[in-house]
């Protein structure tokens, strides 16, 4: 094999764990672009590095990925950025392939938003080992191999994570199809109606609400009472003049699943400029997620474009 043929091959050899590798990353980075230049980044140090050498091509790109990862993770732009109280995790919408693998229930819960929240709290490394043993199922072994710690402390690292994710995560289970649909399509309603108390009633005792505020306020907002929420919710999709004016026209809004679970997709001119995202509990709405930072919804607003989208809970709010 001449060398042109023999760096297809190598070429093809990374593309086919490219998918992989970056739903690793996404997990990692709770970020689809950050996700994107990890790979990237791996992929010149798999052009850079002597490839006869490597006896396992996806466990040495593994390794690589994370690694840059934890880098990005430790770094002191990345720890300003996701400071606490300003860090939404990117939304990516159903059938992105950065959200696979998704046979099991532990790797669809994986990417959930909820719990991409939750990693922000635990180390780099804790994070690392609880994504590559319940999203990727390494075995600890492995796991040692990748981020040079011994089996031991891998063991220990999943226990802490496993324990902080379990007692900040809501309890309910995968939600039926059907009836978040219809949960959602009610909330709506109510919410566009301005029918405050049917919200209040949609909501569990305990629900919070976190906006970005479009990108525009330094911080995340928080409401964290079923009627502060509603009160809230009830007065930003209720569609005015002002906010078509803000919005550059009145959008339609579907129904979608996104990083797993219901949403509504705000969408002008083929580009979703907002998502509401929910956790469901028990048949009740616990987690309301706006997100509407242009940053945010870029990779999001390219899948929706490659979809043929089914017909809008409102044409034009």
């Amino acid at each position: 094999m001449d060398g042109s043929a023999a760096d297809r091959s190598d070429t093809g050899r990374f593309e086919a764990s490219r998918d992989r590798l970056a739903s690793l990353a996404y997990r990692l980075l709770g970020s689809a672009a950050d996700a994107e230049d990890a790979v990237q980044d791996a992929f010149l140090h798999w052009q850079a590095a002597d490839r006869r050498r490597i006896e396992v091509p996806e466990a040495w790109l593994t390794k690589v990925v994370t690694n840059l990862c934890l880098d990005r993770l430790r770094s002191a732009q990345a720890r300003r950025e996701r400071a606490v109280g300003a860090w939404l995790p990117e939304p990516l919408l159903d059938g992105d392939p950065m959200l696979g693998p998704a046979a099991t229930f532990e790797q669809r819960e994986s990417v959930s938003l909820a719990v991409l929240t939750l990693m922000e709290r635990l180390s780099p490394l804790e994070r690392a080992v609880y994504l590559l043993r319940e999203a990727f199922s390494y075995s600890h072994a492995e796991i040692a191999e990748i981020l040079d710690i011994t089996e031991s402390a891998s063991q220990q690292h999943l226990h802490r994570a496993r324990h902080r994710v379990a007692g900040a995560r809501r309890r309910g289970g995968e939600v039926d199809p059907a009836s978040a649909r219809r949960l959602v399509e009610e909330f709506l309603a109510a919410a566009s109606s301005g029918r405050t108390e049917r919200l209040v009633e949609l909501l569990t005792d305990d629900a919070t609400a976190i906006s970005d505020g479009a990108g525009l306020a330094e911080t995340l907002l928080q409401y964290d009472t079923p009627q502060r929420i509603a009160a809230v919710v009830g007065a930003g999709l209720k569609p005015t003049p002002a906010k078509r004016r803000f919005a550059g026209g009145a959008p339609a809004i579907h129904y979608a699943l996104v990083n797993g679970a219901p949403a509504l997709l705000f969408v002008l001119d083929r580009r979703v400029i907002g998502v509401v995202a929910f956790e469901i509990t028990n048949g009740e709405i616990a987690t309301v997620r706006g997100i509407a930072a242009p940053a945010r919804l870029a990779r999001l607003t390219e899948t929706w474009r490659r979809q043929e989208p089914d017909t809008p809970l409102i044409t034009q709010w």
